[in-house]
């Protein structure tokens, strides 16, 4: 039977189809790891993000095929973590732009959603490298628009999706020869064709596709690798650990409670259809000039017969009755800002007395909604403040503090350097842990900070960063740090007094100046550049290149630190972590003082998982 359309419900149920295919291959996914090192994890960040796309879809049933992309847009924007969950959901956001306002679609503009996601995608790259999930994308859609034009059957359209996607998958090796040195497959590209074999499960079973045709969940992958457990990551978001006062102070301490002047942040639903025979009819701007009487940061959005209102003001009394004959209140909510300020300060003031690091947890800051700036025309900032950046009261620019910072780290002992360091917020991640954009977006909110810079401290967390940077409508700039001694050395040569453009050029530079070196422990077999790996081995990691492998631990490390100081070096600083021990550390640190007599060694406690050492050279 000829499918010639799909409809919202129908377009659902491939989606969901697709993320529970992905979810049950997350492990194989994340085993095609190009270094064979404990943390990959590519199936659990697009895993993740499509998790996130799912609730939202749940949450937003509809048969228009439109509503129901704009809802999974929505989800997979915020929830994106790492590279391959941002690239993931800029494949959706152009299908869902594609497809706006669409009840049904046939198979040349599914086909034609495809391009546009695409389209959209690559320009979210800076720099694209062909062999990933990008090329897997491109080339299937390329293909689907070619095929749409001569058959309009939708299941049809959709087989070739899926044949012509492990195709280009099967050919990643040859345009990336990493993978084809290691003998796999893009792992970005395998949970693309993941989800698109989830889409032709669902079909199949509705419409009597060949069971050779509907490729199952558990299908073998177009190349052999190794299954293993992956680590799993948190679905929830990110805690944000802020720094105690005995350190450097927060941003919001630098406020007083009493500027504070519209001191109740209340947040409801005026529920339109229970209005009954006296409802008014609500006119926006009124109910807006009513609420600026003695209110700021007011935003109304109205969506047929529901309509959400922020305010923050004086009398929260007086709102709630002015709302009243618009319809019913629902999901009423009030803060008190000058209390949570006060407790804000208070805890800090202990922490200060108490002369420690905060407690792992202790500093959690509380989860605020997040809507996505396509789905209401606003910018983040605008959603949650009510007020665009660009036009901050005199109260609130008055409020604002000259900068903010948000890093990124695993590991109380780096965690307390960050803080030690004028960081404001940091977000726990790092390899095992990508912080999504929404976690980004919460940070950025979080302080009030006229320009805010991010450290991701990873290379696969940069393009979550850059995403929440433009999504916040904040001035926000994302420092190019790719691991750890990268944003170490950044926020050191960040200056308070100087201007921001002048912080972001030297921050940038004092990015590109240090050497940085890991050591952790291979998890399979493999022979990468010469150098043969043997599961267990320990592996000495210089930027992005394996140097050495060694079932010692010190040989391994000597070699690298050899390798690091080769063009010398005046300070080396080691961060030990959560595996090392103070025997090892001693013993290496010695052979390195009397190896490199010219060069000046700090050790730090980082703590940090899954790396016994990370080595900064500058």
């Amino acid at each position: 039977m000829i499918k010639r359309f799909i409809n919202g419900s129908d377009f659902a149920r491939m989606l969901l189809s697709g993320a529970d295919n992905l979810q049950r291959n997350e492990s194989r996914i994340n085993a095609l790891n190009v270094f064979p090192v404990p943390d990959g994890d590519t199936g659990s960040n697009m895993n993740l993000t499509m998790s996130s796309g799912k609730r939202e879809l749940q949450k937003n049933p509809s048969q228009a095929v439109g509503k129901v992309a704009e809802a999974l847009s929505k989800g997979l924007l915020m929830g994106a973590r790492g590279n391959s969950g941002v690239i993931l959901s800029q494949l959706f956001r152009g299908f869902s732009k594609s497809v706006a306002n669409q009840e049904q679609i046939d198979a040349q503009q599914f086909a034609a959603a495809l391009q546009n996601g695409v389209d959209m995608a690559y320009k979210a790259v800076v720099k694209p490298v062909e062999g990933t999930i990008l090329t897997v994308a491109k080339d299937t859609a390329r293909h689907a628009v070619a095929f749409a034009k001569r058959n309009n059957d939708v299941a049809q359209l959709v087989q070739e999706v899926v044949s012509r996607a492990n195709e280009s998958l099967e050919r990643t090796p040859e345009l990336l020869p990493v993978l084809k040195q290691v003998g796999v497959v893009d792992s970005g590209g395998q949970g693309l064709v993941c989800i698109y074999e989830g889409f032709l499960s669902c079909l199949a079973e509705e419409n009597g596709i060949s069971g050779e045709a509907a490729v199952g969940a558990e299908a073998a992958a177009p190349m052999a690798f190794p299954r293993q457990e992956a680590p799993k990551a948190p679905a929830q978001p990110m805690p944000m650990t802020v720094p105690s006062a005995s350190r450097h102070a927060s941003a919001q301490s630098k406020l007083e409670t009493e500027q504070i002047e519209f001191l109740y942040d209340m947040e409801f639903f005026i529920n339109r259809k229970q209005a009954g025979r006296t409802g008014l009819r609500f006119d926006e701007a009124l109910f807006k000039g009513m609420l600026s009487r003695d209110g700021d940061s007011i935003l109304v959005i109205v969506d047929d017969e529901i309509i959400k209102v922020h305010v923050h003001t004086r009398k929260p009394g007086d709102v709630l009755n002015f709302a009243l004959p618009y319809g019913e209140l629902t999901e009423i909510h009030i803060l008190n800002m000058r209390e949570q300020h006060r407790d804000l300060l208070h805890e800090e003031e202990n922490a200060a007395i108490a002369g420690g690091v905060s407690a792992p947890g202790a500093d959690v800051l509380p989860e605020t909604a997040v809507v996505e700036e396509a789905a209401l025309g606003l910018a983040v900032s605008e959603v949650l403040t009510g007020t665009p950046a660009d036009a901050l009261s005199a109260e609130q620019a008055h409020e604002l503090a000259p900068f903010g910072l948000v890093a990124v780290a695993m590991g109380d002992g780096i965690r307390a350097i960050f803080l030690d360091n004028n960081v404001d917020v940091v977000l726990s991640g790092g390899q095992t842990m990508n912080p999504s954009t929404e976690d980004f977006v919460r940070a950025i909110e979080s302080l009030p900070a006229e320009h805010i810079f991010l450290l991701p401290n990873n290379s696969n967390i940069i393009l979550a960063a850059q995403q929440a940077a433009e999504l916040s409508g904040r001035n926000v700039t994302v420092i190019g740090s790719k691991n750890i001694p990268q944003g170490l050395a950044a926020v050191l040569a960040f200056r308070e007094e100087e201007p921001a453009e002048m912080n972001a050029q030297a921050m940038n530079e004092a990015v590109l100046q240090v050497r940085s070196g890991q050591v952790t422990n291979a998890v399979r077999n493999t022979s990468i550049d010469g150098i043969s790996i043997h599961e267990g081995d320990y592996i000495g990691i210089l930027e992005k290149t394996i140097v050495t492998a060694s079932p010692s631990l010190q040989e391994t490390c000597r070699e690298l630190l050899a390798r690091m100081l080769e063009d010398g070096g005046e300070l080396v600083t080691v961060l030990t972590g959560e595996q090392a021990k103070p025997a090892e550390t001693a013993e290496l640190t010695a052979w390195a003082k009397e190896t490199f007599p010219d060069a000046e060694f700090e050790v730090h406690a980082g703590g940090q998982p899954l790396y016994p050492y990370l080595i900064a050279v500058e």
